[in-house]
């Protein structure tokens, strides 16, 4: 039997999200400061049951990692502590956590992903929740202060014209649970 080893990452990222209309127009911003596209991805986030945090198994066909943060829900860049553990896309690893855990709730969305250095952009387009632009300034190397990464974050945030209405301050995850209370 052969084995896959992969290593969890502990990472700092200052981010913020922002409803919008139309993600299109503040792509075209971005565009002007030659990101690397890193693709479109189609992914499904499932939230797990949890005592403290958010645990996702996140099946992309870019990214596919168990994703384990905590973080504030405010509106303004906020910091995210973040354990990452990549994993090949398989039922079995889901099936396990569903057992342990049960199921919170599910998020799919199309993840269009761009880099400027450290500083990651996905355009997205929620299922039930609409369009969203999202902003992280990531230290996985820790190499930045907290102060340098939100710097980051408040330079795109005046970059893209983001207004304090339309930051979001809930995960998706959050939202879609409300919507579906409502």
């Amino acid at each position: 039997m052969e084995y896959s080893i992969f290593i969890a990452m502990s990472i700092k990222i200052i981010e913020f999200k922002a409803k919008v209309e139309d993600a299109s127009q503040y792509e075209e911003i971005l565009l002007k400061s030659q990101p690397r596209l890193k693709g479109i991805d189609k992914q499904v986030d499932t939230y797990f049951n949890v005592a403290s945090g958010r645990l996702k198994l996140r099946e992309g066909t870019i990214e596919s990692n168990l994703i384990y943060y905590q973080r504030g829900n405010t509106a303004e860049a906020k910091l995210s502590n973040v354990q990452i553990y990549p994993h090949t896309p398989n039922s079995s690893l889901k099936q396990l956590l569903v057992s342990v855990h049960g199921v919170k709730v599910v998020v799919s969305k199309v993840r269009k992903i761009y880099f400027i250095e450290n500083v990651k952009f996905h355009f997205d387009e929620v299922d039930g929740l609409g369009q969203f632009i999202e902003v992280e300034a990531i230290d996985d190397a820790n190499a930045f202060s907290i102060n340098e990464l939100r710097e980051q974050c408040d330079y795109y945030k005046v970059l893209f014209n983001i207004t304090h209405d339309q930051l979001i301050s809930h995960s998706y995850s959050d939202l879609l649970m409300k919507n579906t209370k409502s």
